[in-house]
């Protein structure tokens, strides 16, 4: 079988996707015997507000839903799809028929068995109407047959490139249709207690504490999982959670677990490791959203200024610790095939800042203040409340008082994304493979309105910008859709209704001996049915 590179499956057809990767591919061997039992102890943060990936598809709740749900495909690390619940498949040389052949013998985690009718119903019903990445990418799915219990067949009525980007288990999350049909599909209480096709199963989710999965004991894939439970531990506070993984209590800890000013000293333990594999599919941009409704951010020259008054470099160094460069665009720059680095650009300059402040009318008053601004940052740990930190002071010195607001992951999708209670957010989106998945919902005005999380939390309407984010849905030409971005690209950057800040580099914490828990490149969002702990296993929850 011939491997793509990363950037070829950025750019290439769904075509030439299906024959590179309709055919399974190696796992290489592992060195040492997988170890069975005990139980892996994982930090999670903050609590996650739903377990199922249907409207949210929040960091937390996709870390734990990769374990309970398996998707059609799985990524290797250059994002080269390889087989999991479909086999293999098929795409018709006019690339408007995708046909994919499912794995025989899956059962759901309640004993029914995993058929195409559940496909199909997901497709129609999640991924086509409510999930924040899939809308547009499954538009031109006219139909969805099933001749047999085991095959799924998409009908386009326009080729959608980017779908081969987005088939694993958050991306486009199968729901078991026995469970979910004829119900509200986003207040369904399965939703809080998934049940899914993957090597774990819910048992537990005691909130604000920990969330429990169990083998799998009837997986289809042989053997697997080797652990026996994976307790996701929720701890707030960052000290709690680098003392937890010094001490052995946690075996394993994504999304920069610890402060970045503990990450030397913990990578030289040898009980532990540091691995920055794993988060290949993501492509994370941290950012700021501006609510172009409010008095002040209305006027583009405002949002220019804002942009002037942030370092981003010293915010990469001071704050992240070098984990992240400065962003030249909402399309980072792993994502070759589109990214644009001549668009429009914000050096620091807070001269310019201040010039820009005093032509859009907003002088400072006696004291030297412009106005004051609210500042709600993603309460995802102590980097994203530095960050407003930052801006904070940033801000200050070009005439702008800034209020930083913390609250919990609910009230913060609220008031940003339903109640739109906000003048400045911080948070990161995931780019993902395609700027189609991850990067346009921050844009496209077709989101207004639905109160979906992160999706176009600026409340930006361009018609421009909306028919390029439409046209390149559609297009069946990998050129054309990238010189849309292109497009694209060149308007936002114009109008910042959203300012990318950094493009991260997200580091995991582990233990030692803790084995084959980082073997593909969207592993931080799949399973951890190949994880297992050498040299004795963890007891007890």
């Amino acid at each position: 079988m011939t491997r793509l590179s990363r950037r070829a499956v950025l750019a290439a057809s769904v075509l030439a996707l299906a024959a590179a990767c309709g055919v399974p591919s190696a796992t290489p061997a592992a060195a040492d015997s997988p170890t069975r039992g005990g139980t892996l102890s994982i930090i999670l943060n903050p609590d996650p507000v739903t377990l199922t990936p249907v409207a949210n598809v929040a960091q937390p709740t996709q870390l734990v839903a990769g374990n309970v749900f398996d998707g059609l495909v799985s990524y290797d690390f250059d994002l080269t799809p390889r087989p999991q619940l479909a086999e293999r498949w098929e795409v018709a040389p006019d690339g408007l028929t995708l046909t994919f052949h499912l794995r025989r013998g899956v059962k759901w985690h309640d004993g029914q068995p995993f058929t195409a009718a559940d496909v199909k119903w997901s497709l129609e019903n999640v991924w086509k109407t409510i999930h924040p990445r899939n809308k547009a990418l499954f538009e031109n799915v006219s139909s969805v047959e099933t001749p047999d219990e085991n095959t799924v067949v998409l009908k386009f009525s326009k080729p959608s490139l980017p779908i081969f980007s987005v088939l694993n288990g958050v991306g486009a999350p199968i729901l078991p249709k026995h469970l979910y049909e004829g119900t509200d599909i986003l207040n369904n209480p399965y939703n809080n207690k998934p049940v899914g096709t993957g090597p774990f199963v819910f048992k537990e989710w005691r909130k604000g504490e920990y969330v429990l999965l169990e083998r799998n004991p009837d997986y289809w894939d042989a053997g697997k999982p080797y652990l026996d439970k994976l307790v996701f531990r929720i701890i707030p506070d960052a000290a709690s959670r680098a003392a937890a993984i010094e001490k052995g209590e946690v075996q394993y800890a994504p999304f920069n677990p610890v402060p970045f000013r503990d990450v030397e000293r913990l990578k030289a333990l040898p009980q532990l490791k540091v691995e920055t594999r794993g988060y290949e599919w993501l492509s994370p941009v941290l950012y700021f959203d501006f609510n172009v409704d409010t008095p002040y951010l209305k006027d583009a020259r405002v949002r220019q200024a804002i942009a002037h008054a942030v370092d981003k470099e010293a915010l990469a160094k001071v704050v992240w610790f070098g984990y992240g460069k400065p962003a030249v665009s909402p399309v980072p720059s792993t994502l070759a095939a589109f990214h644009d680095p001549s668009v429009p650009k914000y050096p620091f300059d807070p001269k310019k800042a201040e010039a820009l402040l005093d032509e859009a009318g907003f002088k400072r008053g006696p004291d030297g203040t412009r106005f004051t601004l609210t500042h709600d940052f993603l309460p995802y740990g102590d980097d994203y409340r530095r960050t407003g930190e930052f801006l904070k002071q940033a801000l200050k010195r070009v005439g702008i008082e800034v209020t930083i607001r913390a609250q919990d992951s609910a009230a913060f999708i609220k008031r940003v994304y339903a109640d739109r209670d906000f003048d400045i957010s911080s948070s990161y989106n995931a780019a993902f493979p395609d700027p189609q998945i991850g990067v346009v919902r921050e844009y496209w005005s077709g989101w207004l309105g639905t109160k979906t999380p992160w999706t176009n939390g600026s409340g930006y309407r361009n018609p421009e910008v909306d028919r390029l984010i439409e046209h390149a849905a559609v297009s069946g030409d990998a050129a054309a859709r990238a010189a849309d971005f292109r497009a694209f690209q060149q308007i936002v950057q114009g109008d910042v209704p959203t300012l990318p800040l950094l493009e991260l580099k997200f580091f995991t914490v582990h233990a030692a001996n803790l084995k084959g828990a980082v073997e593909q490149g969207d592993q931080v969002y799949s399973s951890l049915r190949n994880a297992w702990l050498d040299g004795g296993a963890a007891k007890g929850n």
